[in-house]
């Protein structure tokens, strides 16, 4: 392991971090990447109603999860924030332009999205295309502003596009579309789909941050399990609070999968089963951080209870 990850467990097991500690520390790393953000697309030349419609969407909201994941882990691998903030606030215009696009007409087709109107509400189709394509664009001319040294930077690069390409992301969404209204869609073939999807972005955000940090192997793989075992625990609590809460709550039209027949786990499985599956991805998550310890791992560790008891 890289010698600034502690690896040995406590005598009484890892740490826990109260959920109130955590849910402090996850606001004051979303302030940091907010700050970020605000000043993101400074000194780039544009048409003014394409800046207004791309901030429109990026600064709209939310936990800013991905950033501070990214963050956490390269935080617990010893780096310092603001080294890799410019790579960790890109992750978050990569997610941003993937919302954009998702609700578009040809795709999702929703209204609101974080209790607002959706970009192409708000502005229009062809404005949101394109403020999707420059976000996407330009989230890695920041990437490239990280402070870090040419090795690590191309390694997170690479899994950050394979993360958010035709191999993640982009082609989750498509098998989104051919299952969407599809009755013979399999279990197997719904994790598929969401691990692509909703999943890669999450653990990339994860290992993007250790590999910044120039960890091994062997802690790489460590976060990578984590990551994956938390995305696959956040697409389930989404799926189940898409059915259980409110428009205000979810800030986009809640029961939107079951209107346009949408495959998730509680139209297969049920929200019973559901909820004791994404407690078991929870677990997962925890059990693969269960050999590191300090504060982060702590908040990592309580993150992926989060997740789950929002829907859970």
């Amino acid at each position: 392991m890289n010698s600034r990850v502690k690896s040995e467990c406590t005598p009484h097991g890892p740490e826990i971090m109260e959920p109130a500690a955590m849910k402090e520390q996850l606001k004051r790393r979303a302030a940091a990447v907010e700050r970020w953000l605000a000043t993101c697309l400074d000194g780039r030349e544009m048409p003014p109603r394409l800046r207004e419609s791309m901030l429109y969407s990026l600064q709209a909201g939310g936990k800013r999860l991905r950033p501070v994941l990214c963050l956490t882990c390269a935080a617990l691998c010893g780096l310092e924030e603001e080294r890799v903030m410019p790579f960790a606030g890109a992750i978050e215009m990569i997610h941003t332009y993937s919302l954009i696009h998702d609700d578009l007409p040809a795709m999702d087709d929703d209204d609101l999205r974080r209790g607002k109107p959706s970009n192409h509400k708000a502005f229009d189709e062809a404005t949101a295309i394109l403020a999707g394509d420059g976000l996407l664009t330009d989230a890695f001319a920041c990437m490239c502003r990280a402070r870090i040294p040419a090795g690590p930077l191309l390694a997170a690069i690479a899994e950050l596009a394979g993360a958010a390409g035709s191999s993640g992301m982009v082609g989750g969404q498509e098998w989104d579309m051919i299952h969407t209204a599809r009755p013979s869609v399999s279990l197997e073939e719904l994790q598929t789909m969401h691990a692509m999807k909703t999943g890669a972005l999450l653990r990339a955000s994860c290992v993007c941050g250790a590999l910044l940090a120039g960890a091994d192997s062997a802690v790489v793989d460590t976060i990578g399990e984590y990551g994956s075992a938390l995305g696959m625990a956040f697409q389930i609590a989404d799926d189940i609070l898409d059915v259980t809460a409110d428009t205000a709550v979810l800030g986009k039209p809640a029961g939107s999968d079951a209107a346009q027949g949408k495959n998730t786990y509680p139209s297969m499985v049920g929200l019973a089963t559901s909820r004791e599956l994404a407690q078991a991805q929870a677990a997962r998550a925890r059990a693969a951080l269960a050999a590191l310890v300090g504060p982060e791992a702590a908040f990592l560790r309580a993150l992926a209870d989060y997740t789950v008891s929002r829907a859970c």
